[in-house]
């Protein structure tokens, strides 16, 4: 990502991404995909806007009382389009590697995956931690339309837009207290 005229996305589940802009959760779950250079996930930038995907959400790897939001995206989802709608940014503020099934069960009320779908993230690639990223998330006033380039394809977490596409202005998700409110729960979850 050494391009000066493209910024970073995060390529994300759509159903993940609305639940971020919903408040419902403020984390990710990440291992790095099939096709990274390095085999491994890496936080490449601590900000990024957040880039939707459809392809490997299914209404079984998600709680029942979040299963609305794979049926959201899915509704949006027109396969074979040449752009895709990009609606939230995000700022990393932790990255916390996650080792042990201990550790993971004490996060299962935080976010909206199945315990079982959990637990098989964190089991895949076993020498390597889950990376729990805490975001601050933020939704765009004015969703961006890009073109989706083949460079886009593939299992992998990073990929580059257009610089000149970027908007500017953008609206935290939950307020400083409420944000911070939910992070202290967490941290004190992993700490019980």
């Amino acid at each position: 990502m050494s391009d000066t005229t493209a910024v970073p996305a995060l390529k994300e589940w759509a159903s993940a991404i609305k639940a971020l802009e919903n408040g419902r959760q403020i984390m990710v779950m990440r291992k790095g995909g099939i096709v990274e250079e390095t085999k491994h996930f890496e936080l490449k930038s601590l900000a990024f806007y957040l880039y939707p995907t459809y392809e490997h959400q299914r209404k079984e790897l998600i709680k029942s009382s979040d299963q609305s939001y794979v049926e959201e995206s899915l509704a949006e989802w027109v396969p074979e389009a040449s752009t895709v709608r990009i609606t939230a940014y995000a700022e990393v503020t932790q990255d916390l590697e996650i080792r042990d099934q201990e550790m993971l069960d004490r996060l299962l009320e935080y976010h909206m995956w199945t315990a079982d779908f959990a637990e098989s993230r964190l089991k895949w690639k076993k020498k390597d931690p889950l990376h729990v990223l805490i975001l601050r998330v933020y939704r765009l006033q004015e969703p961006m339309e890009i073109s989706v380039l083949p460079e886009y394809n593939g299992c992998r977490s990073w990929i580059s837009i257009p610089n000149g596409l970027v908007p500017r202005d953008m609206t935290p998700v939950l307020d400083v207290a409420d944000f911070a409110e939910q992070v202290q729960k967490i941290n004190e979850t992993l700490r019980m």
